[in-house]
């Protein structure tokens, strides 16, 4: 018997075929074949921190939002307050179910007065598109469309984005837009680009969709700007040294922002929306759980998810990591956790298990970096 996922096709971005000339080393990841790493994790990571980095981020979702109440009926169906944007402006924000548990997280612009821009996460454009047409069943004027595949994606990262962004846009005249807020360009080869400044490592940068059939030009333009080519193991270093909650790891709909310490994108103020009361409640009794930076006390095997966290001096299994790694820039095993309340003070000691032996850790303040 063939397994659903064994069975299912892994998709490859406009950018495939690129990424093999140059060297990267492919694997699937949320049906996806992505670049895992290039020169390796550990210079491409640095590359970010200390000068710009390229990321492939085609295998994201981009929906659009149209409609004379869209920002009525956005409220009701995330968590952060809309009514706060202006044109050109964007936020993070989440989609929740009924129960307060996290559909997905993702950042909204406000394209145009009554049009929104969306980028949600790879694995989840689907259930999300699926998931806003059932929400707008019974809402009138609300258009939804989903141009996930017309759009190829690049994330350019680091000190010196701003730098590679005037080489890359030679001749355009075209500034990069303030953080947090978007901006439309012509481009000088015909190219309507997207370009929104936010980005998942930390790090100055801007993030730019084009149509997919020029993916390779302005991956090429970006190489020659002088980024490195980053696959998604640098990626998931530099955003768990920010404790940037993972999609499917960090988040799920199992758990909720404000276990996942998310509070601040939630606006409980705002009016109604899916699974506030729920958050509601969890405000007046206190949560039971909540999502903590742990840090390795010792030199050892660097931790991974699902390894067990443990009480220390020999306890009992409290939970278990749901991102985990060595950090390039601390030299140190850093992951995360949902642990029982009780336990998730900043010095609470603590003990991984990797692979049956145990080495010391504690939970410290977010972020790692």
């Amino acid at each position: 018997m063939v397994s659903e996922a064994e069975n299912q096709e892994v998709k490859q971005t406009p950018l495939a075929a690129r990424h093999v000339e140059l060297g990267a080393k492919m694997a699937a990841f949320a049906g996806w074949e992505m670049p895992i790493q290039y020169a390796g994790i550990m210079s491409e990571h640095l590359a970010v921190r200390e000068k710009a980095g390229v990321f492939d981020i085609s295998h994201m979702g981009q929906i659009w939002v149209r409609g004379a109440g869209a920002v009525e009926w956005l409220s009701g169906v995330l968590t952060n307050d809309l009514s706060t944007l202006d044109v050109g402006q964007g936020q993070y924000t989440l989609m929740l179910n009924e129960k307060g548990g996290v559909v997905d997280d993702l950042i909204i612009y406000r394209s145009a007065e009554l049009e929104f821009f969306l980028v949600v996460n790879a694995s989840r454009i689907e259930v999300d598109f699926k998931w806003l047409q059932s929400q707008a069943l019974d809402t009138e004027g609300i258009e939804l469309e989903n141009e996930s595949e017309a759009y190829a994606g690049l994330a350019i990262q680091g000190p010196k984005a701003v730098e590679v962004w005037t080489e890359m846009a030679a001749g355009l005249g075209e500034e990069l837009p303030q953080r947090n807020q978007i901006a439309q360009v012509k481009a000088g080869n015909g190219d309507d680009l997207i370009l929104c400044r936010t980005g998942y490592t930390g790090e100055d940068g801007f993030e730019l969709f084009c149509p997919a059939a020029s993916a390779v030009y302005w991956l090429d333009k970006a190489l020659v700007a002088g980024c490195e080519p980053c696959g998604l193991g640098a990626r998931d270093t530099l955003r768990l040294e920010k404790c940037y909650p993972l999609n499917g790891s960090d988040l799920d709909e199992e758990h909720t922002p404000l276990e996942a310490g998310l509070g601040f994108f939630v606006k409980m103020d705002k009016g109604e929306f899916v699974g506030r009361e729920v958050l509601q409640e969890q405000k007046e009794k206190g949560l039971s759980r909540r999502l903590c930076a742990i840090r390795m006390m010792v030199k050892g095997p660097p931790p991974r998810p699902h390894y067990s966290v443990c009480a220390a001096e020999g306890g009992e299994p409290i939970a278990e990591l749901s991102s985990g790694g060595l950090s390039p820039s601390l030299k140190q095993g850093i992951g995360m956790a949902y642990l029982p309340i009780a336990c998730a003070k900043a010095g609470t000691q603590l003990e991984i298990d990797v692979r049956g032996r145990r080495y010391a850790a504690e939970v410290v303040k977010k972020p790692f970096y």
